[in-house]
């Protein structure tokens, strides 16, 4: 399979890609209809690679709320299907040890069989049920750090504090417009114009971050917050993926001084260090998604070692 059948549907007729909605979107919560908030009661799914379930994985640590989500990881190579599936071949017998299914396409179809969309991660699915019950990646970590405060480690850091929320989620809209899905939009345009109106957009985002990070050590000052976490996984991937395969090859990180400090003193945080790897990002990227790659080469670099290199951001 290549990466063309998981998104033919995804593509404008101007040659933009335009990313499908998510299906599963009932919120956490205690109202009616809500998702209970009940340790236990769930299982999150997740990639190594993919930057939108990486963010869900390094704020559950910061929180310290692992023991109320428990954690299955699907294969970072794609398995041979027309749909975007994700398999459970990391585990023993190729089958996740709690829910006992080998495609992550079992608990959306169990959900909804007419499910016709991407079968994305991250997904919450109901262990008693073995159905996807969350797979809002944009709001998921807005959950994590509200819904289920009650289950927060006792120095866990707020990452959404009441008094600047608003400005937090105006620039997570942004965010994840012009950087998180910007880098998307250009490696899977269709048509030049496309791609370069999506580069320059991811360019003149990176320059904008560049400057603000002169002036603060974190996005919000001195104050480590969800949007932290939302650029840095785009940060992390930058050199080590979306510079080759999404021909995002203006600059790379490494030539934005505050943008690498900053990505650098992140990743020596264990909750982002111990939940980014570079070889399932690398093997994801450059295996499934970049057409020019007929000979599955994995890159050896970048150096994974200039991570731990003094970030001098205090």
């Amino acid at each position: 399979m290549t990466y063309k059948t998981w998104f033919k549907s995804e593509i404008s007729s101007g040659g933009a890609f335009v990313r499908q909605r998510n299906r599963f979107v009932t919120p956490f919560g205690g109202g009616a209809g809500d998702l209970p908030v009940e340790p236990g009661r769930y299982r999150l799914i997740w990639c190594q690679a993919c930057p939108w379930a990486n963010r869900q994985m390094i704020v559950r640590s910061l929180l310290g709320i692992e023991d109320a989500i428990s954690v299955g990881t699907v294969d970072p190579i794609r398995p041979e299907s027309e749909r975007s599936d994700w398999a459970f071949t990391l585990d023993e017998d190729g089958a996740d040890p709690v829910l006992k299914i080998k495609n992550l396409s079992e608990a959306y179809l169990r959900a909804d069989p007419d499910y016709d969309g991407r079968f994305t991660v991250p997904a919450v699915i109901e262990i008693a049920t073995g159905k996807v019950v969350n797979n809002d990646y944009f709001n998921m970590t807005y959950y994590w750090e509200t819904e289920w405060r009650a289950y927060h480690g006792p120095n866990a850091p707020d990452l959404l504090p009441e008094d600047i929320r608003d400005d937090i989620k105006a620039l997570n809209d942004v965010i994840f417009h012009d950087v998180n899905n910007g880098v998307y939009k250009a490696g899977f345009a269709r048509s030049q114009e496309a791609y370069e109106e999506a580069y320059d957009l991811v360019f003149g985002r990176l320059e904008e971050f560049e400057h603000r990070l002169s002036l603060g050590r974190f996005l919000f000052g001195d104050r480590l917050t969800d949007s932290d976490v939302r650029l840095y996984v785009t940060l992390a991937r930058f050199d080590a993926a979306y510079y080759n395969a999404f021909r995002v090859n203006k600059k790379r990180l490494r030539d934005f001084p505050n943008l690498y400090g900053y990505a650098r003193e992140l990743y020596q945080m264990p909750a982002f260090g111990e939940n980014t790897h570079f070889g399932a990002i690398k093997a994801h990227y450059h295996l499934c998604c970049d057409p020019g790659n007929v000979f599955r080469i994995t890159p050896k670099g970048p150096d994974e070692s200039a991570w731990a290199e003094p970030h001098n951001r205090g």
